[in-house]
Protein backbone atom coordinates (compact mmCIF):
# COMPACT_ATOMS: atom_id res chain seq x y z
CA UNK A 1 0.00 0.00 0.00
CA UNK A 2 2.80 2.62 0.61
CA UNK A 3 4.68 1.63 -2.27
CA UNK A 4 1.04 2.23 -4.66
CA UNK A 5 1.08 5.52 -2.74
CA UNK A 6 4.76 6.94 -3.44
CA UNK A 7 3.88 5.66 -7.23
CA UNK A 8 0.98 7.81 -7.25
CA UNK A 9 2.57 10.61 -5.07
CA UNK A 10 5.62 9.96 -8.48
CA UNK A 11 3.14 10.65 -11.03
CA UNK A 12 1.48 13.83 -9.62
CA UNK A 13 4.95 15.30 -9.48
CA UNK A 14 5.76 14.13 -13.24
CA UNK A 15 2.70 15.24 -14.10
CA UNK A 16 3.90 18.65 -12.21
CA UNK A 17 7.30 18.96 -13.59
CA UNK A 18 5.36 18.25 -17.61
CA UNK A 19 3.12 20.74 -17.17
CA UNK A 20 5.50 23.46 -16.16
CA UNK A 21 8.12 21.99 -18.58
CA UNK A 22 5.02 22.22 -21.61
CA UNK A 23 5.71 25.76 -22.72
CA UNK A 24 9.82 24.80 -23.10
CA UNK A 25 9.28 21.77 -24.92
CA UNK A 26 6.00 22.02 -26.64
CA UNK A 27 5.91 25.72 -27.35
CA UNK A 28 3.34 28.08 -26.74
CA UNK A 29 0.50 30.72 -28.39
CA UNK A 30 1.51 34.11 -28.44
CA UNK A 31 -0.80 36.20 -30.33
CA UNK A 32 -1.17 39.66 -29.13
CA UNK A 33 -4.19 40.91 -31.31
CA UNK A 34 -6.63 39.84 -33.73
CA UNK A 35 -4.82 37.95 -36.44
CA UNK A 36 -6.20 36.66 -39.86
CA UNK A 37 -3.59 33.93 -40.83
CA UNK A 38 -4.18 31.93 -44.16
CA UNK A 39 -4.20 28.65 -44.57
CA UNK A 40 -3.02 27.82 -48.24
CA UNK A 41 -5.24 25.11 -50.46
CA UNK A 42 -3.24 21.94 -50.16
CA UNK A 43 -1.08 23.42 -46.88
CA UNK A 44 0.18 20.09 -44.53
CA UNK A 45 0.43 20.81 -40.80
CA UNK A 46 4.21 20.97 -40.92
CA UNK A 47 4.23 23.84 -43.38
CA UNK A 48 1.20 25.95 -41.44
CA UNK A 49 3.70 25.24 -38.30
CA UNK A 50 6.27 27.09 -39.92
CA UNK A 51 4.46 30.31 -40.76
CA UNK A 52 2.68 30.53 -37.48
CA UNK A 53 6.17 30.46 -36.04
CA UNK A 54 7.46 32.82 -38.76
CA UNK A 55 4.63 35.13 -37.92
CA UNK A 56 5.79 34.95 -34.21
CA UNK A 57 1.86 33.55 -33.08
CA UNK A 58 3.62 30.64 -31.78
CA UNK A 59 6.75 30.04 -29.89
CA UNK A 60 7.93 26.85 -31.68
CA UNK A 61 6.72 24.85 -34.61
CA UNK A 62 8.37 21.84 -33.92
CA UNK A 63 6.33 22.42 -30.29
CA UNK A 64 2.97 23.01 -31.92
CA UNK A 65 3.33 19.93 -34.15
CA UNK A 66 4.36 17.04 -31.24
CA UNK A 67 0.88 19.41 -29.02
CA UNK A 68 -1.13 18.49 -32.11
CA UNK A 69 0.29 14.78 -31.87
CA UNK A 70 -0.20 14.56 -28.50
CA UNK A 71 -3.73 16.17 -27.77
CA UNK A 72 -5.12 16.82 -31.14
CA UNK A 73 -7.35 14.71 -33.26
CA UNK A 74 -6.70 13.54 -36.71
CA UNK A 75 -8.91 15.77 -38.37
CA UNK A 76 -7.49 17.10 -41.41
CA UNK A 77 -6.72 20.88 -41.45
CA UNK A 78 -9.20 23.14 -43.88
CA UNK A 79 -8.01 26.21 -46.40
CA UNK A 80 -8.56 29.77 -45.59
CA UNK A 81 -8.55 32.53 -43.46
CA UNK A 82 -8.99 32.33 -40.21
CA UNK A 83 -8.75 35.02 -37.11
CA UNK A 84 -7.16 33.73 -34.41
CA UNK A 85 -7.11 35.89 -30.98
CA UNK A 86 -5.45 36.45 -27.82
CA UNK A 87 -7.49 33.76 -26.10
CA UNK A 88 -6.42 31.25 -27.80
CA UNK A 89 -3.99 28.08 -27.24
CA UNK A 90 -2.20 26.25 -29.64
CA UNK A 91 -4.80 23.29 -29.15
CA UNK A 92 -7.42 26.26 -29.50
CA UNK A 93 -5.51 27.10 -33.32
CA UNK A 94 -5.78 23.53 -34.58
CA UNK A 95 -9.31 22.92 -33.61
CA UNK A 96 -10.13 26.08 -35.61
CA UNK A 97 -8.35 24.84 -38.35
CA UNK A 98 -9.78 21.91 -38.67
CA UNK A 99 -13.31 23.31 -38.17
CA UNK A 100 -13.04 25.10 -41.60
CA UNK A 101 -14.36 27.77 -39.71
CA UNK A 102 -12.98 30.75 -41.58
CA UNK A 103 -13.40 34.47 -42.14
CA UNK A 104 -16.21 34.92 -44.50
CA UNK A 105 -16.11 38.87 -45.83
CA UNK A 106 -19.27 40.39 -47.77
CA UNK A 107 -20.49 42.21 -50.57
CA UNK A 108 -23.62 44.05 -51.18
CA UNK A 109 -25.62 44.26 -54.52
CA UNK A 110 -28.49 46.71 -53.90
CA UNK A 111 -31.83 46.25 -55.92
CA UNK A 112 -31.57 47.67 -59.10
CA UNK A 113 -27.98 47.80 -59.45
CA UNK A 114 -26.49 47.99 -63.11
CA UNK A 115 -24.52 45.23 -64.19
CA UNK A 116 -21.51 47.80 -65.12
CA UNK A 117 -21.67 49.17 -61.59
CA UNK A 118 -22.00 45.34 -60.30
CA UNK A 119 -18.76 45.03 -62.07
CA UNK A 120 -17.47 47.77 -60.76
CA UNK A 121 -18.30 46.94 -57.35
CA UNK A 122 -17.07 43.37 -57.17
CA UNK A 123 -13.11 44.22 -59.53
CA UNK A 124 -12.89 46.68 -56.55
CA UNK A 125 -12.94 43.90 -53.76
CA UNK A 126 -9.16 43.62 -53.36
CA UNK A 127 -9.63 40.36 -51.45
CA UNK A 128 -10.73 38.42 -54.69
CA UNK A 129 -8.73 37.65 -57.42
CA UNK A 130 -9.03 37.39 -61.51
CA UNK A 131 -10.61 39.56 -64.09
CA UNK A 132 -14.17 39.17 -65.26
CA UNK A 133 -16.25 40.72 -67.69
CA UNK A 134 -19.31 42.85 -67.23
CA UNK A 135 -22.31 40.84 -66.65
CA UNK A 136 -24.97 40.13 -68.34
CA UNK A 137 -27.57 42.72 -67.77
CA UNK A 138 -30.77 41.59 -65.35
CA UNK A 139 -28.34 37.98 -65.00
CA UNK A 140 -27.16 39.39 -61.43
CA UNK A 141 -30.26 38.55 -58.46
CA UNK A 142 -29.28 41.61 -55.43
CA UNK A 143 -28.43 40.32 -52.44
CA UNK A 144 -25.83 40.15 -50.04
CA UNK A 145 -22.91 37.72 -50.89
CA UNK A 146 -20.38 36.29 -48.97
CA UNK A 147 -16.69 35.47 -50.39
CA UNK A 148 -13.34 34.40 -48.27
CA UNK A 149 -9.82 35.72 -49.26
CA UNK A 150 -8.59 34.33 -52.57
CA UNK A 151 -12.02 33.50 -54.02
CA UNK A 152 -12.06 34.12 -57.59
CA UNK A 153 -14.39 37.07 -59.21
CA UNK A 154 -16.11 34.80 -61.53
CA UNK A 155 -17.12 32.29 -58.81
CA UNK A 156 -19.03 35.01 -57.32
CA UNK A 157 -20.53 36.43 -60.38
CA UNK A 158 -21.48 32.60 -61.43
CA UNK A 159 -23.30 32.29 -57.78
CA UNK A 160 -24.87 35.64 -58.64
CA UNK A 161 -26.27 34.46 -61.83
CA UNK A 162 -27.23 31.21 -60.34
CA UNK A 163 -29.57 32.73 -58.02
CA UNK A 164 -30.94 34.85 -59.96
CA UNK A 165 -31.69 31.57 -62.44
CA UNK A 166 -33.25 29.70 -59.32
CA UNK A 167 -35.25 32.93 -57.93
CA UNK A 168 -36.53 33.52 -61.41
CA UNK A 169 -37.54 30.07 -61.87
CA UNK A 170 -39.44 29.91 -58.90
CA UNK A 171 -41.32 33.18 -59.45
CA UNK A 172 -42.36 31.94 -62.71
CA UNK A 173 -43.81 28.72 -61.33
CA UNK A 174 -45.77 30.96 -58.95
CA UNK A 175 -47.07 33.60 -61.40
CA UNK A 176 -50.46 34.85 -61.43
CA UNK A 177 -53.14 34.47 -64.37
CA UNK A 178 -53.20 38.05 -64.90
CA UNK A 179 -49.06 38.13 -65.91
CA UNK A 180 -48.99 39.97 -68.70
CA UNK A 181 -45.78 38.47 -70.58
CA UNK A 182 -45.19 34.90 -72.05
CA UNK A 183 -41.75 34.01 -70.87
CA UNK A 184 -39.40 34.16 -67.97
CA UNK A 185 -36.76 36.35 -70.25
CA UNK A 186 -40.00 38.86 -70.61
CA UNK A 187 -41.07 39.05 -67.19
CA UNK A 188 -37.04 39.62 -66.31
CA UNK A 189 -37.40 42.77 -68.57
CA UNK A 190 -40.52 44.00 -67.44
CA UNK A 191 -38.85 43.51 -63.55
CA UNK A 192 -36.01 45.71 -64.31
CA UNK A 193 -38.44 48.39 -65.48
CA UNK A 194 -40.34 48.21 -62.24
CA UNK A 195 -37.61 48.39 -60.38
CA UNK A 196 -36.10 51.58 -62.09
CA UNK A 197 -39.72 53.49 -62.03
CA UNK A 198 -40.93 52.55 -58.61
CA UNK A 199 -40.34 55.48 -56.56
CA UNK A 200 -41.35 54.00 -53.02
CA UNK A 201 -41.12 49.84 -52.28
CA UNK A 202 -44.84 49.87 -51.54
CA UNK A 203 -45.66 50.91 -55.17
CA UNK A 204 -43.79 48.37 -57.04
CA UNK A 205 -47.26 45.88 -57.27
CA UNK A 206 -49.39 49.43 -58.60
CA UNK A 207 -46.69 50.11 -61.16
CA UNK A 208 -46.12 46.42 -62.55
CA UNK A 209 -49.87 46.43 -62.96
CA UNK A 210 -49.51 49.60 -64.77
CA UNK A 211 -47.23 48.52 -67.46
CA UNK A 212 -48.73 44.95 -67.41
CA UNK A 213 -52.17 47.07 -68.30
CA UNK A 214 -50.58 48.94 -71.16
CA UNK A 215 -48.87 46.17 -72.76
CA UNK A 216 -52.25 44.15 -72.50
CA UNK A 217 -53.73 47.27 -74.61
CA UNK A 218 -50.63 47.56 -76.91
CA UNK A 219 -50.03 51.15 -75.16
CA UNK A 220 -46.25 51.84 -75.72
CA UNK A 221 -44.80 51.97 -71.92
CA UNK A 222 -42.96 55.13 -72.19
CA UNK A 223 -40.64 54.48 -69.34
CA UNK A 224 -37.54 56.92 -69.13
CA UNK A 225 -35.15 54.55 -67.65
CA UNK A 226 -35.55 53.05 -71.01
CA UNK A 227 -34.52 56.06 -73.23
CA UNK A 228 -31.48 56.54 -70.47
CA UNK A 229 -30.25 52.74 -70.71
CA UNK A 230 -28.33 53.24 -74.28
CA UNK A 231 -27.02 56.12 -73.38
CA UNK A 232 -25.29 55.37 -70.14
CA UNK A 233 -25.52 51.62 -69.78
CA UNK A 234 -27.39 51.88 -66.76
CA UNK A 235 -25.64 54.95 -64.56
CA UNK A 236 -26.78 58.12 -64.07
CA UNK A 237 -27.71 60.03 -66.66
CA UNK A 238 -26.74 63.77 -64.15
CA UNK A 239 -29.16 65.98 -66.34
CA UNK A 240 -31.74 66.20 -68.41
CA UNK A 241 -33.46 64.00 -70.73
CA UNK A 242 -33.15 65.60 -74.48
CA UNK A 243 -35.99 65.93 -76.85
CA UNK A 244 -33.61 64.06 -79.69
CA UNK A 245 -33.32 61.56 -76.73
CA UNK A 246 -36.50 60.97 -76.42
CA UNK A 247 -37.27 60.66 -80.11
CA UNK A 248 -34.23 58.41 -80.46
CA UNK A 249 -34.94 54.72 -82.23
CA UNK A 250 -33.55 52.03 -80.75
CA UNK A 251 -33.98 48.74 -79.44
CA UNK A 252 -34.62 50.07 -75.77
CA UNK A 253 -36.72 53.02 -75.96
CA UNK A 254 -39.70 52.39 -75.41
CA UNK A 255 -41.31 56.04 -76.52
CA UNK A 256 -40.79 55.47 -80.09
CA UNK A 257 -41.64 51.47 -79.67
CA UNK A 258 -44.23 49.42 -78.70
CA UNK A 259 -43.68 46.89 -75.94
CA UNK A 260 -40.52 45.68 -74.12
CA UNK A 261 -36.94 47.21 -75.04
CA UNK A 262 -34.91 44.12 -76.19
CA UNK A 263 -32.98 43.22 -72.99
CA UNK A 264 -32.96 44.33 -69.01
CA UNK A 265 -31.97 48.05 -68.07
CA UNK A 266 -30.59 46.81 -64.26
CA UNK A 267 -30.99 44.15 -62.38
CA UNK A 268 -34.00 43.84 -60.80
CA UNK A 269 -34.23 43.00 -57.04
CA UNK A 270 -36.48 39.91 -56.32
CA UNK A 271 -39.29 42.05 -55.13
CA UNK A 272 -39.78 43.26 -58.49
CA UNK A 273 -39.61 40.63 -59.99
CA UNK A 274 -42.59 38.77 -57.98
CA UNK A 275 -44.64 42.07 -58.99
CA UNK A 276 -44.31 41.25 -62.48
CA UNK A 277 -45.15 37.45 -62.09
CA UNK A 278 -48.35 38.68 -59.82
CA UNK A 279 -49.39 42.44 -60.74
CA UNK A 280 -52.34 44.12 -58.58
CA UNK A 281 -55.12 44.69 -60.39
CA UNK A 282 -55.81 48.13 -61.66
CA UNK A 283 -57.30 50.18 -64.55
CA UNK A 284 -54.37 52.88 -63.91
CA UNK A 285 -52.42 53.41 -67.27
CA UNK A 286 -50.58 56.55 -66.35
CA UNK A 287 -48.14 58.05 -62.91
CA UNK A 288 -46.71 61.24 -62.59
CA UNK A 289 -44.26 61.88 -59.24
CA UNK A 290 -46.88 63.43 -56.40
CA UNK A 291 -43.74 65.49 -54.82
CA UNK A 292 -43.29 62.62 -52.04
CA UNK A 293 -41.17 60.25 -53.57
CA UNK A 294 -43.46 57.97 -54.62
CA UNK A 295 -46.26 58.48 -57.70
CA UNK A 296 -49.83 59.66 -58.37
CA UNK A 297 -51.70 56.61 -60.68
CA UNK A 298 -54.72 57.75 -62.90
CA UNK A 299 -57.50 55.80 -65.49
CA UNK A 300 -57.49 58.62 -68.10
CA UNK A 301 -55.93 61.24 -69.68
CA UNK A 302 -57.29 63.67 -68.75
CA UNK A 303 -57.12 62.98 -64.80
CA UNK A 304 -53.51 62.58 -65.73
CA UNK A 305 -52.96 66.12 -67.54
CA UNK A 306 -54.27 67.45 -64.40
CA UNK A 307 -52.20 65.48 -61.80
CA UNK A 308 -49.07 66.26 -64.51
CA UNK A 309 -50.19 70.19 -63.77
CA UNK A 310 -50.06 69.14 -59.90
CA UNK A 311 -46.37 68.13 -60.15
CA UNK A 312 -45.68 70.99 -62.22
CA UNK A 313 -46.45 73.09 -60.01
CA UNK A 314 -44.89 71.34 -56.52
CA UNK A 315 -41.52 71.61 -58.72
CA UNK A 316 -41.85 75.64 -59.56
CA UNK A 317 -42.59 75.91 -56.01
CA UNK A 318 -39.32 74.31 -55.53
CA UNK A 319 -37.80 76.44 -57.72
CA UNK A 320 -36.87 73.31 -60.12
CA UNK A 321 -38.55 75.14 -62.85
CA UNK A 322 -38.93 78.93 -64.44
Amino acid sequence: MRRLALFAVSLILLAGVALLLAPTFLGEASIEEETPFMVPAGSSLSAVAQDLEQQGLITSADGFLMSARLFGSSDPIQAGEFELTPAMGQRDILELFQSGDVIRRFVTIPEGMPSILVWERVMAEELLTGEIEVPAEGSILPDTYSFERGSTRAELIERMQSAMDLYLAQAWAERGDNIAVDTMREALILASIVEKESGIPEERGMVAGLYSNRLDVGMMLQADPTIIYPITQGKPLGRRIRQSEIAAVNGYNTYTRIGLPEGPITNPGSESIAAVMNPEDHDFLYMVADGTGGHEFNATLAEHNEAVGRWFEIRRRRGELD
